[in-house]
């Protein structure tokens, strides 16, 4: 034990460590694997990206994880076989990366594992005064360090609870070293199954920071995908979209949701937003023989309606800002073009400029967290309300 112990404490000196960050979303596409070379740590950080994949997941496996995902009733006994299963798939998935990579484990100072959300209870979901914030993560940070041989550290979300914030968003604070210091506000927006945005004003300090989940991103339009076009996953490129009409009377409806008239920062999960909340609108609009593309058309202007309302609403009319997308939504060019018509003010960043690629952010942004844990100090972030100054994730060693 004393020579693990060591072995952090040597890392943790480091100038230079090479970081793996890991992603899952839910969008349960399969595992971002971001190999970072993190310099530093705080404002001073610098970070470059030496490799990425994401490697994907088996159906099956797939299918175990969505029986699971903000299911109301489950079994203790399947959750409790899927913390471990998830974990071990990750871990076999980073052996594979770094095999297909030409690197040893050696090379490698420690994970930054976000795990699999199962569950997200805010406040303002479960409504129980008695109880606080919860968020429940999946995939136990022991099982991955034991197979892969590396120092793991996981379960970021936990930490931001208990200092009182939702458990997320958490990218605001990798964006906030990566992208601050613009000459104009930057909106980091990411569409994965939610929509979240990061809003950085020009030259801004962390307390200044807005970071706020906005509403469904790909979850809703995915979910009816799944049931109505059996042999895809997703509509890509918006082509589905693209075909159907809007249907105001139940983007109407889908409106009313409390999620949308709560005041940000917020957040929420599929927990809200799923199968049963596209099909309770059809119903209340007594719509049953509407076609299955004016759903998905009406579901792909109500998520970008939701994303350009948070942005709106975290600036002046007039004021111009960049917007860096990324995400899987990013390649939706019907929710994109659609929201580019609702923020004439924003200038789109193309990924070539971007210090890192697009589908990299968010597993980068981990492994950046994670390399706070370790060298971070006091003085890297300012305290704000729902952003607290902490160093998250739990450390395991693999012996």
């Amino acid at each position: 034990m004393k020579s693990a112990i060591d072995k952090l404490h040597e890392i943790s000196q480091k100038k230079t460590k090479t970081i793996l960050g890991l992603m899952s979303g839910t969008s349960l596409d399969g595992l971002d694997i971001a190999c970072c070379k993190i310099e530093g740590s705080g404002k001073d950080t610098k970070v470059s990206l030496l490799k990425y994949c994401t490697l994907p997941y088996p159906a099956s496996f797939q299918d175990n994880i969505r029986r699971m995902v903000s299911a109301s009733h489950t079994s203790l006994m399947d959750m409790t076989l899927l913390n471990v299963q998830i974990a071990q798939v990750h871990a076999n998935l980073i052996n594979t990366a770094l095999k297909n990579w030409g690197m040893r484990k050696e090379n490698i100072d420690v994970i930054a594992s976000h795990g699999q959300t199962v569950f997200h209870a805010p406040v303002t979901l479960h409504q129980q005064k008695e109880m606080s914030n919860a968020t429940l993560q999946l995939g136990d940070g022991d099982h991955i360090a034991t197979t892969t041989g590396i120092i793991t550290i996981s379960d970021f979300r936990q930490k931001h609870v208990a200092h009182g914030g939702e458990g997320a968003p958490l990218v605001s604070y990798g964006d906030f070293l990566i992208f601050r210091n613009a000459e104009l506000p930057r909106i980091l927006l990411n569409i994965g199954g939610i929509a979240n945005i990061t809003y950085l004003p020009a030259n801004c300090e962390f307390k200044e920071v807005i970071a706020s989940d906005t509403g469904p991103g790909n979850c809703l339009m995915d979910a009816w995908i799944r049931k109505n076009y059996t042999e895809k996953q997703f509509d890509y490129n918006g082509e589905l979209a693209a075909t159907g009409k809007i249907v105001p009377e139940l983007l109407h409806e889908w409106l009313q949701h409390h999620f949308f008239t709560t005041a940000f920062p917020k957040t929420t999960g599929t927990e809200s937003f799923h199968l049963d909340f596209i099909e309770s609108g059809i119903t209340k609009c007594k719509l049953n023989n509407i076609l299955p593309e004016d759903v998905l058309a009406t579901l792909n202007l109500l998520t970008a309606l939701t994303i350009s309302d948070v942005i709106k609403k975290t600036m002046t009319q007039e004021e111009e800002f960049e917007l860096f997308i990324s995400g899987g939504g990013l390649y939706n060019k019907t929710l994109i073009n659609q929201i580019i018509k609702q923020l004439p003010n924003g200038k789109i960043s193309d990924s070539a400029h971007w210090p890192i690629h697009p589908d990299a952010k968010e597993a980068v942004l981990f492994a950046l967290l994670a390399n706070e844990t370790l060298s971070g100090n006091e003085k890297t972030f300012d305290d704000n309300n729902q952003q607290p100054n902490i160093s998250m994730g739990k450390i395991c060693l693999p012996i």
